[in-house]
């Protein structure tokens, strides 16, 4: 057996490769970005050929850099966004463009839904809300607007499900990417014909994947995945999870006492239950997890990603800032100087879409609003949109009540920020070891199909770690936690504004595309 593992997390942007030995230890990363296009407005898309060859080309990468026999790899396994679609043909070729998970094509049907009470029937049937971008919908939407699709369609495919069948011919799923979809029943973990035959929607039974665990392999590396990637022919390929599964994994959430909450392009707040799924309050996704139990998802686009946006949007691209160095060392400098205190300036990072329409905006500026506070209100409203998350993770009588948070991505860097989430959300926050952490866990799955660990839970034990731990200063997350009441009222009352008509609004000349 090989003595390294190496996990492929194909993510909104990028698509990298990891490589760890058994203990975890990350030896070589790569990255590839991918090429996401926007036919129409609310559509999101994806060149899935180039998604493989960002895949292969970030494994050979990974393989190149640090020096690896390519027969020392015991196995590999894939991890990749939830939802979205990969539609392919019998030959295992995609039939149209793939659609990522933030696609909104789906808006206008789903307000039928809501309004004949399909969307709340489905969403008792599997365990979770019914979302734009969510693969359920968006099959009932290619069923409406593109038949043809249907036609040519044997295999509904993911992400992860997709990059795995190029590396090795399987196109099976496992429960966390089903279950993400919205297409099986959550506590049964079949699939959900009640539901699909509600909505109209039984056409496409037959050609749902197989199901089985993430930690199976299911195949091995073919010679023309080798001949791209550098791979050894045969090498062990293995299922692999949705990337909120493997990040959880990878952040040593085995106990419903932790939770897991993801601050980077998304923010992604995991809760896991042991005896059964959580009905009571229904949450956005809802999958059974690897190592058992079911874990509750709640999450949106407002979280570091619009800290990045800021940064090369307004701080960047208008000519940067003169005090030198990394630009974000001196933004989380700024955050150092004034923790701790008030600031009437709010910020809402709605700049990738907000709850009921709300908009993004920094709010409550005077010209004695120093640069330090400025950024202070973006971390703080930051968190507060995480907070949102979490409360609704958190609501009903059958939630899980955790004493930690595990934090990952951009905001885990840091760690001011990191103590911020701690002060504000009133529990301990602990930093997990690494940086790849869709890689690991699912390089996690990947060493324990291939026998070098005896179980998902010796494997995390033996591969993942905590870095460090922020208690949180009460005081300071008062001064925080004062503002909160009048932060979601303001976010309530732009929304209702925003999504009130304008007068006269079809003689409102368009906005322009570049504004």
């Amino acid at each position: 057996m090989g003595d390294c593992v190496i996990g492929i997390d194909a993510g909104g942007t990028m698509t990298k490769a990891a490589l760890f030995d058994l203990s975890g230890h990350e030896k070589s990363c790569a990255r590839s970005r991918n090429v996401t296009t926007f036919p129409h407005l609310g559509w999101t898309e994806r060149d899935a050929d180039g998604m493989w060859r960002a895949a292969s080309d970030a494994i050979a990468h990974v393989l190149e850099q640090s020096g690896t026999d390519p027969g020392d790899v015991a196995a590999i396994s894939v991890s990749g966004y939830g939802s979205g679609l990969y539609l392919l043909d019998r030959g295992g070729n995609p039939v149209r463009p793939g659609i990522v998970s933030t696609d909104g094509r789906t808006a206008a049907m789903l307000a039928e839904w809501t309004a004949d009470g399909r969307a709340a029937d489905a969403a008792q049937l599997i365990n979770q809300i019914v979302w734009p971008g969510q693969s359920l919908a968006l099959l009932a939407w290619l069923q409406r607007h593109e038949p043809e699709v249907l036609e040519r369609t044997h295999t509904v495919s993911f992400c992860k499900d997709f990059l795995r069948g190029r590396l090795c011919g399987d196109l099976s799923t496992d429960f966390t990417d089903a279950g993400s979809a919205g297409l099986i029943e959550v506590a049964t973990g079949r699939y959900a014909e009640e539901a699909l035959r509600l909505l109209g929607m039984e056409a496409w039974l037959p050609r749902l994947p197989e199901i089985g665990p993430s930690d199976e392999v299911v195949g091995h590396v073919t010679a023309e995945a080798a001949a791209l990637t550098g791979l050894r022919q045969g090498t062990p390929v293995v299922r692999g999870t949705v990337d909120m599964a493997a990040s959880a994994m990878a952040s040593m959430v085995t106990d419903p006492a932790q939770m897991s909450v993801v601050a980077g392009t998304f923010s992604i707040a995991s809760t896991l239950h042991r005896d059964a799924p959580k009905m009571d309050a229904v949450p956005m996704l809802q999958f059974a997890y690897p190592l058992g139990g079911w874990l509750a998802v709640q999450g949106s686009a407002t979280s570091a990603s619009n800290l990045e946006w800021v940064v090369k949007t307004l701080l960047q691209h208008g000519g940067g800032l003169e005090t030198g160095g990394d630009i974000y060392d001196v933004v989380n400098s700024a955050v150092r100087r004034v923790r701790g205190q008030h600031t009437n300036a709010m910020f809402f990072p709605y700049l990738f879409g907000g709850p009921e329409g709300a908009p993004a905006g920094l709010v409550g500026m005077t010209a004695r609003t120093s640069f330090d506070k400025a950024m202070l209100a973006i971390f703080e409203g930051i968190v507060f949109a995480h907070k949102a998350d979490i409360d609704l993770a958190l609501t009903g009588a059958q939630a899980a009540r955790p004493e930690v948070i595990r934090l990952t991505g951009g905001a885990s860097r840091s760690a001011h920020w990191s103590e911020m989430f701690a002060d504000i959300l009133g529990l301990p926050v602990e930093v997990p070891a690494g940086s790849e952490f869709g890689a690991l866990g699912t390089a996690i799955c990947a060493a324990t199909g291939a026998g070098a660990h005896g179980s998902l839970a010796e494997a995390i034990a033996a591969m993942a770690g905590i870095a460090r731990r922020h208690e949180g200063d009460a005081a300071r997350g008062a001064v925080h936690l004062a503002k909160y009441p009048k932060y979601c009222a303001l976010r309530d009352a732009m929304a209702a504004v925003m999504t009130t008509p304008a007068p006269h609004a079809a003689t409102t000349a368009p906005e322009s595309a570049h504004a």
